[in-house]
């Protein structure tokens, strides 16, 4: 579903990313480990054909992204870090407009029970995005991703900054999307929530994918020692 064929990218002399081959199978969540600056949001963003490869290509679906850019943007959702919703539209509101985007509508029903289905509290749907915390409002993302059934997850950091409770609700969300069949790439510095969520892991310092292992072979203590440890090269 989400494929790196030895995707590169570079910025005026400067590799971001370098060879990268990455498979993600359906109902797989495989989390990018790295400190800042190790190219986990270039390569985030090559697969959202933000920015062009200087060699290899990104694939979703079996279809690559610079080739079929239309296409392949109708079968992901993309949450960031910090997602940008208007906040004097309701979070109903806010579901609505972005799933007419790619066509698809919702009438007010559909999209209170897809917010719901996501973890938002019922009394909260009719509320404005405003007054939603950044955990309320990554889960109108998992919302959209619910309601324009997404073959594909692009996250970037999307629990920085979220409290414990919420940042474990959001793992949850994501786990039931896996069992869903959806596959999921999330770009992530927290170790913990690594171990916790994902099916594999792969470790990327300075551009270069390091390391690679499932989740279920290591301890936390292990996965914190090989991320060190990679770290310290």
């Amino acid at each position: 579903m989400i494929e790196a064929i030895q995707l590169s990218k570079v910025f005026n002399g400067t590799t971001a990313v370098s060879n990268l081959d990455v498979n993600i199978r359906t109902g797989e969540i495989y989390c990018l480990l790295g400190a800042n600056g190790a190219g986990k949001t270039t390569t985030i963003n090559l697969f959202l054909n933000l920015v062009q490869p200087s060699n290899g290509s990104a694939r979703i679906s079996g279809m690559d992204v610079t080739k079929y850019p239309i296409e392949t943007k109708q079968k992901l959702t993309y949450i960031p870090e910090n997602l940008s919703l208007y906040p004097g539209l309701s979070g109903i509101e806010n579901l609505q407009f972005f799933c007419g985007l790619s066509g698809l509508k919702l009438t007010s029903d559909d999209a209170a029970l897809f917010l719901e289905q996501s973890g938002l509290q019922a009394s909260a749907v009719h509320d404005r995005v405003s007054t939603y915390s950044k955990g309320m409002r990554q889960k109108v993302g998992i919302a959209l991703a619910i309601a324009r059934k997404s073959d594909v997850l692009l996250l970037d950091e999307p629990t920085s900054g979220l409290d414990p409770a919420a940042s474990n609700d959001f793992a949850g969300l994501l786990t039931e999307m896996k069992e869903r069949g959806a596959a999921v790439l999330m770009a992530s510095h927290d170790l913990f929530r690594a171990k916790e969520t994902a099916t594999r892991i792969g470790i990327m310092n300075k551009g270069i994918l390091v390391e690679e292992l499932f989740a279920g072979d290591v301890t936390h203590s292990d996965l914190e020692k090989i991320y060190l440890n990679h770290m310290r090269d």
